[in-house]
């Protein structure tokens, strides 16, 4: 897949922000966060963007786009 993302790594940095308290500050479910840092759902720009502010991290410091 060529988006991948630094979710994971961001919400341990964050004072081990879990997957739920970031899916309630982003309106999604905890599963639609879980299947995004497994890399196996791309979230739509808006969703990208609100996880990214809920991070505290511009857009492209959370999320990578990899030509193949």
């Amino acid at each position: 897949m060529p988006i991948t993302n630094q979710i994971r790594q961001l919400r341990q940095q964050q004072g081990g922000l879990t997957q739920q308290q970031l899916a309630d500050q982003v309106g999604v479910t905890r599963q639609t966060v879980n299947a995004i840092e497994a890399n196996k759902y791309s979230p739509s720009l808006e969703v990208a963007f609100r996880i990214a502010g809920a991070l505290g991290r511009p857009l492209d410091q959370v999320f990578s786009f990899h030509v193949e």
